[in-house]
């Protein structure tokens, strides 16, 4: 008896040929899409649902792979998303067929073999494997051996010129509590030895760009896995007062591709331990985040450094079983704000807020790593005003009309000024350096002396 079980209804599944073995269905029904090497036949079908990855396979293999995706699917691991699985297919003379499991297509992923179809950089293969041990070790901490790790049962998306990958074939895995170290180490030989094949097979094929050694690029997979579980696992021990020290692993982390999703610090008498969970996170994810919980619109890296220093700061007050909005406002009003309102509005012109606050982290990390303790923000912020912001060029390109809100007099005397005359164009007449702009006067008042930015007064 067909049965026909999906996530959510979609009745022109219903219709499709499951008396007729999937590689016999009509053209006219399939979605023309790159298509890896598989053990099973796969087709694309078109549906009101999107379009629907159909893999023909035993009824048993189906159901366990449809749980084991939806499960990784909660974990947050890159995977295919399941959308159903078809049970007691039979032909038209009452044969049996096989089974199917349904997956949603993973938009603009591409196969690795359609990747090298096209013309790709010379280091695109260890990029690619550099994606593959990123999936690998995410699989791993949550538990999960593959048992058949290769490119090709892999999906690769471009990513901000990078690639990021996701796991699309899941038969042969099992989700346990944790993988044992002999466990782990079984998954990497297994993808060492299957890269290596895929990638003599394109070379042989004249698909690998000259110069690349399939063998050497498969044992990449190797070292770039060592130094990702390394960095991402290992627990240290640091005295009270080096808060920089969490912001340095933390770098450390973003560097090698993952941010930083959980921070717990645990103290004792001696000192605190801290334990970094990692999480890799779509783009936009960060942006998203930080408006969500303080109302902040910024840029994905300047959301990603200021979540970053919400994270840290949540830890460093032992409230991380607070309300993460209770906390983030909070740090808004204790931290963002008197940060970014702390420098004169002249210099804060130079910089937007949120690009002000990220270097003044930047700041106080670095004065932090050179004294070898926590420098407070107060005087990062200090010594960023009076070191390195006057000497920065203007990043605001439009200056307001109302010049009131830029009232120098209350920085300075008009003993500091000097009255000069302006061209046509309304530069002054032997200026040099800066950028000028000027009120539609014959003449403006310039500071002397110190001339970082240049500014009108009425």
């Amino acid at each position: 008896m067909l049965q026909i079980t999906t996530i959510r209804p979609a009745a022109d599944i219903y219709d499709l040929p499951w008396s007729t073995p999937l590689e016999d269905w009509p053209e006219d029904l399939l979605a023309v899409l790159p298509r890896g090497i598989s053990r099973h036949t796969v087709r694309f079908v078109r549906t009101s649902q999107g379009v629907i990855a159909v893999k023909e396979i035993k009824d048993d293999i189906a159901y366990r792979e449809y749980h084991l995706l939806r499960a990784l699917g909660r974990l947050d691991i890159p995977c295919v998303q399941p959308f159903g699985i078809v049970s007691g297919r039979t032909d038209d003379q009452g044969n049996p067929l096989d089974g199917a499991l349904l997956t949603y297509h993973l938009q603009y992923s591409l196969p690795f073999r359609a990747l090298f179809s096209q013309a790709l950089r010379q280091d695109t293969a260890r990029r690619l494997i550099d994606a593959l041990a990123v999936l690998l070790v995410r699989l791993h901490l949550q538990g999960f051996w593959w048992g058949d790790v290769s490119l090709s049962n892999t999906l690769f998306r471009r990513d901000a010129g990078e690639f990021a990958a996701y796991l699309v074939d899941a038969e042969t895995g099992e989700l346990r509590d944790q993988l044992s170290d002999g466990q782990r180490e079984h998954d990497l030989e297994i993808a060492r030895i299957n890269i290596a094949g895929e990638l003599l097979d394109l070379e042989a094929g004249g698909l690998l760009p000259p110069g690349q050694d399939p063998l050497e690029i498969a044992v990449h997979i190797m070292s770039r896995y060592a130094a990702l579980w390394s960095a991402l696992t290992e627990t240290e021990t640091y005295d009270t007062g080096e808060r920089w020290r969490v912001d340095e692993r933390i770098r450390r982390l973003n560097d090698l591709g993952f941010d930083v999703g959980e921070l717990s610090l645990t103290t004792d008498l001696d000192g605190s331990r801290i334990l970094i969970q990692p999480k890799v996170v779509d783009a936009g994810h960060h942006s998203r985040r930080l408006l969500r919980l303080t109302g902040l619109d910024v840029g994905e890296g300047q959301a990603r450094r200021l979540l970053n220093d919400l994270d840290s700061f949540r830890a460093s007050i032992n409230a991380q079983g607070e309300d993460e909005a209770i906390v983030a406002n909070q740090w808004l009003n204790q931290i963002y704000l008197p940060v970014t309102r702390t420098a004169h509005p002249s210099l804060i012109r130079k910089l937007e807020p949120a690009e002000l606050f990220h270097e003044v982290l930047e700041h106080r990390w670095y004065l932090s790593e050179r004294l070898g303790h926590d420098i407070p923000i107060e005087d990062a912020v200090r010594d960023y005003t009076q070191t390195i912001l006057p000497s920065r060029a203007d990043e605001q390109t439009v200056v307001d009309a109302d010049t009131q809100e830029l009232d120098l007099t209350e920085m300075f005397s008009d003993d500091d000024f000097d009255e000069v005359e302006l061209d046509q164009d309304g530069n002054p007449v032997e200026a040099t350096g800066e950028e000028w702009t000027a009120d539609d006067d014959d003449s403006a008042w310039v500071l002397n002396d110190w001339n970082p930015d240049w500014r009108t007064r009425d």
